[in-house]
């Protein structure tokens, strides 16, 4: 099991508080993932969960409370394994609600989707969704994001290389869109800025000099 999913597991159970009060475990998972702004146990809480589990394993977060905030983190994937982020809409495909969790597997006929979250009966626990209703599915793991290309890179590249680039830019927070292994505009714009930012060469090229910066990066 990862360790994501051991963390989300080791919550299981807690509970909103009926009433005036708030569970504090609850405030704390808003607190410790950056989201200042919620201070009671009644505001949906579901992106908050999985924001805490994700900041407890340092691997990448929305750090926003509303679900559909996580359909441009990580990276997207079409077979999902346990561990992955699945989210939801909710009430119409165009509204901006939704749900998300921690992905289990389907029911046999793949019309449910079972999975681990906050906010699940007011509670963190497994719950089985409309599989009709699934918006994305996204891959936050240990590994992908930390992996340091090697070849040189540049605008027109293509291939794993290149994911793993788009992964790390993404989790320092240079936007570079879904990971699709397609060096484009929006990477090497993504590039330039990191570049810019930490005194490199501002060429929009993965090169020698850019590896040993993120080489540095994953290190600190």
């Amino acid at each position: 099991m990862s360790t994501l999913l051991q963390i989300a597991f080791g919550e299981m159970g807690q509970r909103e508080v009926e009433g005036a009060y708030h569970n504090q475990r609850i405030l704390e998972y808003a607190e410790l993932s950056g989201i200042e702004h919620i201070h009671d146990d009644e505001t949906p809480w579901c992106s908050i969960f999985v924001n805490y589990c994700c900041h407890q394993c340092d691997l990448p977060k929305s750090g926003k409370a509303n679900a559909r905030s996580w359909m441009h983190i990580g990276m997207k994937t079409v077979s999902p394994e346990p561990g992955d982020i699945v989210v939801f809409w909710r009430e119409n495909l165009q509204s901006w609600k939704g749900h998300l969790g921690f992905f289990l597997g389907f029911n046999h006929d793949l019309s449910q989707v079972f999975c681990l979250g906050g906010n699940q009966g007011n509670s963190v626990s497994i719950a089985s969704y409309d599989a009709s209703k699934v918006l994305g599915f996204r891959r936050v793991s240990e590994e992908g994001f930390r992996q340091i290309p090697r070849p040189v890179l540049k605008e027109g590249s293509r291939g794993e290389e290149v994911v793993k680039l788009q992964l790390l830019l993404n989790h320092l927070g240079y936007n570079c869109g879904d990971p699709d292994g397609i060096f484009g505009s929006k990477t090497t714009n993504a590039l330039r800025l990191l570049q810019a930012n930490h005194r490199l060469a501002v060429d929009g090229i993965y090169g020698s000099g850019t590896q040993n910066a993120l080489e540095s990066f994953r290190q600190s």
